[in-house]
């Protein structure tokens, strides 16, 4: 019965995010009630509680209660949208009642979805409201009362029908879908195929193929732990079976599924929200996105490639790796280009970014249908595999939908109290006005504020606490929500509550503690990609070709000669001068100007070329270490 309510509610979510992407969204309190209540329900059915236990029964009775009430709340809002926008009505007991009923829903399916500090977060910002009052000194505030707070959560729509939830309704919901039609319809395996056949066979191949494939999920599925919990389920044991250190293997996947929430041109749905925030273009936010992900992964691939050589981890075997002709038969590729054509057909023409998923969404169907009936498959299976694919995307904005609803009320807690302004200047006045220091002690707060939360959660919170005190001290407002967003993001591979460690860990059947150290050293770079960033705005698109173009040289130097200090790379067989050398290419690369750029650039083509004529002569075949490597060096 379950199962069947299920599927039900999935496809009625499914089918309210197709139908409202190809022909615009309902009035913005209807499209948010609807969207948020099929969300609720299909969640009870998703995480009931106490499955599979004595308790079930009582449960069940929880469960149902909830379901009314998150109706009753949802509905009341849906027919009454045009008073309430137009009235704003005070808040009565029965919309207290209602409001009380719908934030037990929220907060409960969050706790059963990604755990209980996301809830006690916002619990605790709705108790800094109420109890504001009793706060001594500039934290404090002359608290407001519960009708107060009602009125503000519920009956506008700056509460939980605020703009996060709009863009989890249409935006998000349109991209998710057109990722899980993309991946049902043969797209994740062809990924997956493609990563294996462009990386497996070069050292430490199945990190790599990790990465590509892992990134290429990340980007769809919005968070980096569900990505780990997915792909890290083929890419960990691959790695596991080429004799790959089990906590090198698990910090792989983790740092992998990581970056996919920092890539273009979805950022973990994180682009859309910026955006919404920044009031910019989605493009330009994609845009912006662009370089600082370049070097990520440049980063991480040069990082895999050193270690790989000097641990001497194993390629691919040829007998694991798929053909060429069976990755590039037209029934694999063509709808995935098909799909990528309409999407960027919509961008391009000018269409809203939902519409634009809808002809992503649409040429998928379509190219997926034809080639199917080509192939001589039954109606009935191709339209299962479609309907897989429509399910899947419901129960995905599952998480996605209370997520967004729960952080939207936070938001709302956040600048009813002016709490994200005080906080702000404390760190302004913390750090005297100076740029680093300021960005330093932000970066801190963000990655303590983002352990346990899933990615886009985080980078909402931080947004509306931590990136005012950037901006105060003369940072472009991309620049510190890019600022701000990487840090969030970092915070779930950085100890000691590191989730996407913790998961990866428990696929490898490691500790996570040397794993979090592997994934920490892998994504060395990206904690210093934010900070350049603030050094070269130009990364972020800002000034003439020219500028971008030397921001893009010296990143490039910068994250070859890091990565190359990280991986403790072996270049003249001396630890100290090869630090030394590293170091100097680093300090050329931070120091503006074409002459130190090159500089760089020369001294580091330099250094590259020495350790790849000492990996030639190396008789031990590990690439790395050559003969001429003193006994402390092949210790260590």
């Amino acid at each position: 019965m379950r199962e069947h309510l299920t599927k039900g509610l999935a496809l009625a979510l499914g089918g309210l995010i197709l139908y409202t992407s190809a022909t615009g969204p309902f009035e913005s309190l209807v499209q948010r009630g609807i969207f948020l209540a099929l969300v609720l329900l299909l969640g009870l059915t998703v995480y009931p509680l106490a499955a599979g236990t004595r308790w079930r029964p009582l449960g069940l009775a929880v469960d149902l209660c909830l379901a009314v009430g998150a109706i009753a709340a949802c509905g009341y809002v849906v027919l009454n949208h045009q008073r309430i926008l137009v009235e704003l009505p005070w808040a009565t007991p029965r919309d207290m009642l209602m409001t009380g009923v719908l934030l037990v829903a929220i907060l409960e399916l969050s706790r059963r979805a990604i755990g209980a500090i996301f809830p006690l977060l916002v619990i605790a910002g709705l108790a800094y409201a109420y109890f504001g009052a009793l706060i001594p000194g500039s934290l404090g505030h002359r608290g407001f009362d519960l009708a107060f707070i009602t009125e503000t959560i519920y009956l506008g729509d700056l509460g939980v029908w605020g703009m996060l939830v709009g863009v989890a309704a249409t935006t998000i919901a349109a991209f998710v879908m057109f990722g899980c039609l993309l991946l049902h319809t043969g797209g994740g395996q062809t990924f997956m195929d493609l990563a294996l056949r462009i990386s497996g066979r070069s050292p430490g191949g199945a990190a790599k193929v990790a990465t590509v494939a892992s990134g290429l999920f990340g980007m769809v599925s919005g968070s980096a732990v569900a990505n780990v919990a997915t792909t890290g389920n083929f890419t960990i044991p691959m790695m596991k079976r080429l004799d790959y250190p089990r906590p090198f293997a698990a910090g792989v996947e983790a740092v992998a599924s990581t970056g996919g929430q920092v890539a273009p041109p979805i950022l973990g749905a994180a682009a859309f929200i910026m955006a919404e925030i920044l009031g910019e273009s989605y493009v330009r936010i994609a845009l912006a996105a662009l370089l600082p992900a370049i070097l990520f992964y440049l980063g991480v691939f040069v990082t895999i490639q050193l270690v790989a050589r000097r641990r001497g981890l194993r390629v691919v075997p040829d007998d694991e790796l798929p053909v060429w002709r069976d990755i590039l038969r037209a029934e694999r590729l063509v709808p995935i280009l098909a799909a990528l054509g309409g999407l960027f057909y919509g961008v391009l023409s000018g269409r809203s970014i939902q519409t634009s998923a809808f002809f992503g969404i649409l040429m998928t169907f379509l190219s997926f249908t034809l080639f199917a009936v080509l192939a001589g498959k039954a109606w009935r299976d191709i339209l299962a595999k479609l309907l897989a694919g429509l399910m899947d995307a419901g129960k995905g904005m599952v998480i996605i939908g209370v997520l967004l609803a729960g952080a939207q009320i936070l938001v709302a807690m956040i600048g009813m109290t002016g709490i994200g302004v005080t906080l702000a200047s404390l760190i302004v006045d913390l750090g005297g006005q100076s740029l680093f220091l300021v960005a330093a002690i932000v970066g801190g707060v963000c990655l303590i504020l983002g352990m346990g939360i899933p990615t886009t959660a985080a980078y909402v919170l931080v947004a509306s606490v931590l990136a005012p005190a950037l901006t105060d001290i003369g940072v472009e407002p991309l620049i510190a929500h890019l600022f701000v967003f990487y840090f969030a993001t970092l915070s779930v591979i950085t100890p000691p509550v590191c989730v996407a460690v913790f998961v990866a860990s428990g696929i490898a059947q490691t500790n996570w503690l040397p794993a979090a150290g592997e994934a920490v050293r892998l994504a060395a770079v990206i904690y210093v990609i934010p900070f350049l960033l603030l050094i070269y705005p130009s990364l972020a698109g800002f000034g003439s070709w020219l500028d971008i173009a030397l921001a893009a040289c010296q990143g490039v130097a910068f994250v070859l000669a890091f990565a190359a200090l990280m991986s403790r790379a072996s270049i003249t067989g001396r630890r100290i001068l090869d630090a030394a050398g590293l170091l100097l290419v680093v300090g050329l690369a931070l120091t503006p100007g074409w002459l130190t750029t090159f500089s760089a650039l020369l001294f580091l083509g330099g250094l590259y070329g020495r350790r790849l004529m000492l990996s030639r002569r190396d008789t031990a075949g590990d690439g790395l270490v050559s003969n001429h490597v003193s006994a402390e060096e092949s210790r260590s």
